[in-house]
C-alpha cells in the first residue's frame, strides 16, 4: 500500500507529534504531509529522516512565528495536498488535518485529538483569554471562528473512520460533528517513568501555569491544610496569581521548571499526583500512574478514562478547593496499591496504541475489500 500521514503543523515534539511518531512505527514507509514544518533540528528524530511535504503557508511572510495567525487559510492549504495516489491516508487532527480531500479508492482514517476547540464549546474561553471578547478585533475573530466552525462541520464527513483520543473527545465529536468514533487512547512512554512502590508524604502537581489548568485551586486547598506538603512544578503566565493564592504557606513549595529526571523522581516518590484541569486526555496523569503513584483528579475530561475510582485514585466533581479538599480526605482513607497504578498505566503504552490503531485500520481495509 501507498500511505500518507497528514499532520497539522510541526513546531515542537509534543503530544500530537508522539502520535505521528507511533504511526511511523506502524507504517515506516509512509509519506508525511503538514501545513507547515518549523521543527528544530534536535527534535526531528521521530520523523525518521523524512522531509514532510508542506503547504503554501510555509512560505508566507514570517510564517515561522506567525503561522497560527494564518488559521483562516489552513482549510484551503490542506485541501491543496494531492493525495490521489494513496491507498491509505491517516490524519492526525486537532484543527484542519482531517479536512484533506481523498477519492473513493482511498481509505481515510482520522485520529482526532479534538474538534477545533476554540471554534466550538471553548470559543468564549479562548476569546476572554486572548482579550478578544470585545472591540473590532473581537468582532473579526468571531466572524473568522464562525467561518471555521462551518468548514469544520462540513469537513467532518470526509474521514471514513474516526478514532478519538478519549471518551470525552468521542462525546465532543458526537456533539459537534454528529459522527460516531472509536476511542483509541494516545501513546504514553510509560517506560520513561519507572515504577517505584515506596512513597513519601508529599503531594505533587506538575503543570503549565495557564488559567485552565486551575493550579490556583490546588494551592488554595493545601493552604487550608497546613499539615500536608505540596510541591508545585511548572511555570507560566499564571505563576504570580498562583503564588498569591498560596500566600505565605510553609507547606507549599514552588520548584518552577525542573529537568526530566527530577520530575520523574518527584512523581515516583509522591503520595499522590494532583490534577485539577479539564483535559482532553492528560498524559501527565498516566506518567504518574506508571510510577505507581495514585491520582486525585478533576472528574471531567480524560481523567475519567484514566482513573479507576477507588483503585488507582479518586475523582472530585467540582473545580473548587472545597471539592478537592474532600477528595484528598477520601483518598487518604483508601488502601490504594502502587502496583495497581502501574498496571493501570500499561493500558496506555505505546505498544497498546500501535496494536489498537493497526487493528482498527486493518478492520476498515478488510471491510472495503471486494
Amino acid at each position: 500500500m501507498k500511505i500518507a500521514i497528514v499532520h497539522e503543523w510541526l513546531e515542537s515534539y509534543a503530544g500530537s507529534e508522539r502520535v505521528v511518531e507511533q504511526l511511523l512505527e506502524i507504517y515506516p514507509d509512509a509519506d508525511v504531509y503538514a501545513v507547515c514544518d518549523f521543527l528544530p533540528d534536535e527534535e526531528r528524530g521521530f520523523l525518521r529522516g523524512k522531509v514532510p511535504t508542506t503547504s503554501f503557508i510555509q512560505r508566507l511572510p514570517r510564517a515561522q512565528r506567525w503561522f497560527r495567525y494564518y488559521l483562516g487559510l489552513m482549510p484551503l492549504a490542506v485541501e491543496q495536498f494531492d493525495l490521489s495516489s494513496y491507498d491509505l491516508v491517516i490524519s492526525s487532527s486537532h484543527a484542519v488535518a482531517k479536512g484533506v480531500l481523498t477519492g473513493p479508492a482511498t481509505l481515510h482514517v482520522s485520529y482526532v485529538h479534538s474538534p477545533m476547540r476554540y471554534a466550538w464549546d471553548l470559543q468564549h474561553q479562548y476569546l476572554r483569554q486572548a482579550r478578544l471578547d470585545r472591540g473590532v478585533k473581537g468582532a473579526l475573530t468571531r466572524w473568522l471562528l464562525a467561518k471555521m466552525r462551518a468548514w469544520d462541520h462540513a469537513s467532518s464527513a470526509r474521514p471514513d473512520v474516526i478514532l478519538a483520543n478519549s471518551r470525552w473527545i468521542a462525546e465532543r465529536i458526537r456533539k459537534t460533528w454528529r459522527r460516531e468514533s472509536t476511542v483509541v487512547h494516545p501513546p504514553v512512554d510509560i517506560d520513561g517513568f519507572p515504577y517505584r512502590p515506596a512513597k513519601d508524604e508529599t503531594y505533587v502537581i506538575a503543570s503549565r501555569m495557564v488559567p485552565y489548568k486551575r493550579v490556583d485551586i490546588v494551592v488554595e486547598a493545601f493552604r487550608a491544610m497546613p499539615d500536608r506538603q505540596l510541591v508545585v512544578v511548572g511555570d507560566g503566565p499564571e505563576m504570580t496569581r498562583v503564588k498569591a493564592a498560596a500566600g505565605d504557606s510553609g507547606n507549599i513549595t514552588f520548584r518552577g521548571r525542573v529537568p526530566q529526571e527530577e520530575l520523574v523522581a518527584l512523581l515516583q516518590s509522591a503520595r499522590a499526583f494532583v490534577f485539577a484541569a479539564e483535559e482532553d486526555f492528560g498524559i501527565g496523569m498516566v506518567e504518574a500512574q506508571a510510577c505507581g503513584t495514585p491520582l486525585i483528579a478533576y472528574g471531567r475530561g480524560g481523567a475519567s478514562d484514566i482513573v479507576r475510582e477507588g483503585e488507582t485514585g479518586v475523582l472530585f466533581p467540582e473545580q473548587t478547593a472545597a471539592s478537592l479538599t474532600e477528595a484528598i480526605r477520601r483518598f487518604e482513607a483508601l488502601p490504594i496499591a502502587p502496583e495497581a497504578c502501574r498496571a493501570n498505566a500499561e493500558r496506555f503504552s505505546r505498544e497498546a496504541f500501535r496494536r489498537r490503531v493497526r487493528a482498527e485500520i486493518d478492520a476498515a481495509l478488510a471491510a472495503r475489500a471486494p
